[in-house]
Parts: C-alpha cells; structure tokens; sequence
C-alpha cells in the first residue's frame, strides 16, 4: 500500500552563527538540498538541536524551510516540550499551512514517572489536540526511555496518529510491529545503519541525520529498493553505513556540521554545550568524504 507520506527526509541541522540562529544559512541549505531526490525534510528534530531552541527561534527555523523548501517537498515539524500543554501549545502555534505532520518525541525529564500510562496518556492528548497528523518519535539514544512496541501498537489505532520515527535502529522493533497496525501507518526509519533492512521487512522510508552530508546516497538507496534494485540498493547501504557511524555516533551533530561545511553546504557551529569537532574527527570526516567521492 502506498502511504502519502513515504520517502527518505533530511533531519535538518540548524544553522548558528556565533551563538545565533541564521534563517539566511538555513534557507540557503534548503534551496540547494531542493536539488536532490529527497522526500521532504524534518525541521526542529534532535539533529536540529531542538532542545536548546527557544519557541520564538523554532518558529522563525520553520518559516524559512516552508518558504524555501521546493513545491512537492513535504516538511515535518518536532513539536516536543517536556509538558503535555506545552507540546500541544507549541503544535497549534504552527503555521497552518504547509506542514505535513508532527513529530513527538516523549517527555523524558521525569523519566521514572513515564509509565506506560504516562505515555500513553500524553500522546492521545496530543494526538486529540493537534491540527495535524502526529508521528511518534522513539529516540532511547537521547531520551533515556525506549517506547515499548505494544504502546506503540496501541497508539497506532488513533486516527491522527500516523506513525512512527524509530530511531534505536531495532529491526526486531519493526518486526513486532509491522504485522499489527493499520496498513496505512508510516514507520519511518530513523538510524542509517538500517535503511535497506528496514525497507526490505516494511518500513515506508527513513528520516535520516546522515542525509544532510549525503542527501544523493541517501535518496538513491530508496529510489533503487523502490525500482526493484535490491542489490544495488543493498550495495549503496553498505557504503553508507561507515559515514552513519562515524558522523551520527562517533562526533555527533558538530561533525554532521562540519561535513556540510565540507560538502558545500552550511554546517557551522553547535550550539553550546556541544563542542566542535576535534582535529582527529576533522581528518576522518575530510578522508571518508574523499573515499566516498563528494
């Protein structure tokens, strides 16, 4: 079944200069990136440093990707806050044009209260709330709290919850669900690592961190599983996933930045506390780039 939603979508960086935001920078990145096969992009996801975002920035951040993004690109939105009201507020302060669904990650500072039913809880409210479809975000990497897969399964029958972002990497996840929610649900792959694998057992595409220094690879491998191409898909996985590792794992969102600034994009700082990249990672990220070809 095809799902109005499918596709690979960038995670986009936010650009800083000095301790700044740039809806210049950002809009510049996005007009290029609109040359590429890619779906659609993420605005305000964990990649775009969301959490040391004010509202006022957010806001201003989505702005410029939907004047910018090109006819056909289709954009999400991270709305997380670390309270129900203000999830459900922050949402319905978006524009409401444009956006075509909302990512919601769990509130996670209050960690040993997020039961099952906590959980469970916060998203029906924002799912009844929000103006737009709600796509659960499952990031155990930076939250502390992995969703288990039948709350997720239970989610899934709410009529304004449209998916789910994975992004522990877990294709046993992805096994225990695709065989219970509704046909129309969208299970986005969320780690590089697994976008072949994960297509192949049923996901309907990725939202990637790697794709802002890869956007060409990370489009292809979907457009060749999509045409049948298994093997050159499966061939493209592979040589992607030494990039995955070394940006998303080893230096992080600093060392996504510095391989757009490599590959002719803007990265550009972190903001603080993140650091820049060291000199060693610097000299990986130059030579794996070179190997590659960019």
């Amino acid at each position: 079944m095809s799902k109005p939603l499918e596709g690979v979508y960038i995670a986009l960086t936010t650009p800083f200069v000095g301790e700044e935001i740039s809806t210049k920078k950002l809009e510049e990145n996005v007009r290029k990136l609109n040359a590429t096969a890619v779906t659609g992009y993420l605005v305000l996801g964990s990649t775009g440093e969301s959490v040391s975002l004010t509202d006022a920035e957010s806001l201003a951040l989505v702005d410029t990707v939907l004047e910018s993004a090109a006819p056909g690109k289709k954009i999400l939105v991270g709305t997380a806050h670390e309270s129900t009201k203000g999830t459900i507020d922050f949402t319905n302060a978006l524009p409401a044009r444009g956006i075509a669904a909302v990512l919601v990650r769990p509130p996670s500072y209050f960690k040993s209260k997020m039961t099952r039913e906590a959980l469970r809880t916060h998203y029906l409210a924002v799912a009844d709330a929000s103006r737009f479809p709600v796509l659960v975000y499952n990031m155990p990497q930076n939250t502390g709290i992995s969703l288990e897969p039948r709350l997720v399964i239970d989610l899934a029958s709410h009529p304004n919850i449209l998916g789910l972002k994975e992004s522990s990497g877990s294709l046993s996840f992805l096994a225990e669900l695709v065989r219970e929610v509704p046909a129309s649900f969208h299970y986005f792959l969320g780690s590089g690592h697994v976008v072949y694998p994960g297509l192949d057992m049923g996901a309907c595409g990725a939202i990637l961190a790697v794709a802002n220094a890869a956007p060409e690879m990370s489009a292809e491998i979907y457009r060749l599983f999509k045409a049948g191409k298994k093997d050159e898909a499966r061939a493209l996985q592979l040589d992607l996933v030494p990039l995955n590792r070394l940006l998303v794992e080893v230096t992080g969102i600093a060392g996504i930045k510095y391989a757009q600034d490599l590959r002719g994009f803007y990265g550009g700082p972190a903001r603080r506390p993140l650091l820049p990249v060291d000199e060693k990672g610097r000299a990986e990220i130059a030579a794996l780039l070179k190997r590659m070809g960019f």
